[in-house]
């Protein structure tokens, strides 16, 4: 043996020595602020001896663990499996999302750059009663379905939203729901027998996603993963696998560990969000997360195991590894809050953060107007804003690189709304009128943003939830105009109804492009009649979007 490799193994020894001499840290029990429906237990301390060596019994039975699951884990699973949703707004507004986000998806269609990461892996593959992607001609299996679905849905940030410590985007769940209640029930049809033989309703759906929504939306409201530099979408992958474990027919037990896989698999890092990494997967990240949970639930179905204490085994649980020791806290046990609060993307396909400065970009264009100007006339744009659209979306000097950055910049989003007074999809790729323009271009660089703590307070406030932005222009002749003042974006819980006519407009545009008029009417009267959208078999619902 060299003299490196002996200092090497030297080194190595050393370390697996002080590691075995780990004193384990009591972990500090979750937090509640308010009453749970669902309880959480205090967590105790688990000391996990380390070692290199094999069990010298390795040919015996696996005998079952009779560690506790993290309660965080344990809530979930019984939320899921114990819980019914009795909330008629719940499921009323599910509805709208549900119809919104497939509307979502169809439009991202209308984009090359989204097609050709879609279909099967091998091109010409065809899933016998396989999920089906709508929209195309694809037939996949439900893993494969689920990212493709996931991805059409996140590409354009055009989904709903969830503001909180943690942000996020609900129906992104709907990739890894669809794809399997789709597959289950062509499946069943077929005589088969998954998730005990049923044939889902689009009812069941509708449940899934408010349950899907509210694990996702309860875990970000006091949890802040994007400050420790991962992505939003691990709350997609925990939701989906939780929810889409009970379809596919998983005891309270197997769901419990499916979840745990959720929780130990890689994480995505938010660095593809930010400069200088900004590109085109935080389109898809969702779709990836929708991916790996309905994977996760399949190999759980076929016999896998699960991890009682993942999040919280000192060392190498997910507190430790991931969060800086830090267990999770909760404010709200699991209901229906989260999809009666959530927010929909109404005017704009424009970062949540930002809808309301568009907003009052285009009030303030209508005064301009009236006094004879234009935003070739504006000197500068002060944006007073809420602590996250600045860490976020605040880009003001930042060269603007491609799509992922446009949209992800409040600065442009604001500057093309006074230059065009409009902000579409199509105002964002390289060649658009918009990210040519030099005058858009210019008046970027003159917006700036400032902090006001009390819309940060509002923002998080569970009661108001509010995403204000207010600007004050000034132009060149020295002029300023009075501040125009947005709190709550239209598709808030406050402008709901307001919204909803706005929502249908939405999805029949985002219709009009792939079916006949006739057809697109079909399903906008659908949409709206919930005794019959409820009732209706899933995968004959999904077979309306499919195109030959």
């Amino acid at each position: 043996m060299s003299a490196f490799s002996r200092n090497l193994c030297s080194s190595a020894s050393r370390t697996l020595r002080q590691r075995s001499a780990i004193t384990c840290r009591a972990v500090r029990p979750i937090a509640l602020r308010t009453a749970s429906i669902t309880p959480i237990t205090t967590r105790a301390a688990v000391f996990a001896p380390f070692s290199t060596m094999s069990s010298l019994k390795s040919s015996a039975p696996v005998v079952p663990s009779k560690r506790e699951f993290d309660p965080e884990i344990k809530d979930v699973a019984s939320y899921v499996h114990n819980t019914p949703i009795n909330s008629e707004l719940a499921f009323d507004t599910a509805r709208w999302v549900f119809i919104d986000t497939l509307g979502c998806g169809l439009k991202a269609l209308e984009f090359d750059q989204c097609k050709k990461i879609l279909g099967p892996v091998v091109p010409g593959t065809v899933v016998p009663n396989g999920t089906k992607v709508p929209g195309t001609n694809y037939q996949l299996d439900p893993v494969l379905g689920a990212f493709n679905i996931g991805a059409m849905i996140r590409w354009l940030d055009f989904n709903d939203c969830w503001l909180a410590a943690e942000w996020g985007h609900p129906s992104d769940n709907l990739g890894a729901i669809l794809a399997t209640a789709d597959w289950i029930s062509r499946t069943n049809r077929a005589g088969g027998n998954l998730g005990n033989g049923k044939i889902l309703k689009v009812r069941d759906v509708l449940e899934a996603m408010i349950k899907a929504h509210e694990i996702q939306g309860c875990m970000a409201l006091e949890n802040s993963f994007n400050k420790v530099g991962l992505d939003h979408v691990v709350l997609v992958k925990v939701a989906s696998t939780a929810v889409t474990a009970k379809m596919l027919g998983l005891n309270e037990a197997q769901t419990r560990d499916a979840i745990s896989q959720a929780w130990v698999d890689g994480q995505a890092m938010r660095t593809y969000r930010h400069s200088p990494n900004t590109m085109s997967r935080k389109s898809w990240a969702a779709g990836d997360a929708c991916e790996k949970a309905v994977n996760l639930c399949l190999k759980v179905l076929r016999g896998e195991g699960g991890m009682p204490t993942v999040l919280s085994a000192p060392t190498w649980g997910f507190y430790d590894v991931n969060f800086g020791g830090k267990p999770f806290q909760f404010q709200r046990g699991y209901g229906s809050y989260v999809m009666e609060n959530v927010l929909f993307k109404v005017s704009y396909p424009a970062e949540f953060h930002s809808q309301t400065a568009v907003e009052a970009a285009q009030r303030l264009n209508k005064k301009l107007k009236a006094m004879g100007k234009t935003a070739a006339d504006i000197e500068s744009v002060v944006n007073r804003t809420h602590e996250a659209c600045i860490r976020i979306i605040d880009k003001q000097f930042k060269p603007m690189e491609n799509f992922a950055d446009r949209d992800h910049c409040v600065q442009y989003m604001v500057s093309t709304m006074f230059v065009f007074d409009r902000l579409e999809a199509t105002d964002y790729p390289d060649d658009s009128e918009a990210a040519t323009s030099q005058l858009v271009e210019s008046l970027r660089q003159r917006i700036s943003c400032v902090e006001d703590p009390q819309f940060t307070k509002d923002y998080h406030d569970p009661e108001k939830r509010t995403i204000s932005n207010a600007l004050t222009v000034k132009l060149k002749d020295g002029t300023v105009l009075p501040e125009e003042v947005v709190e709550a974006p239209l598709g808030h819980r406050l402008r709901r109804e307001e919204a909803k006519p706005e929502i249908l407009k939405k999805y029949k545009r985002h219709l009009g492009p792939h079916f006949p008029a006739e057809h697109v009417d079909k399903l906008v009267a659908l949409g709206q009649d919930a005794k019959t959208l409820d009732n209706m078999d899933i995968d004959k619902y999904v077979d309306l979007y499919v195109k030959n």
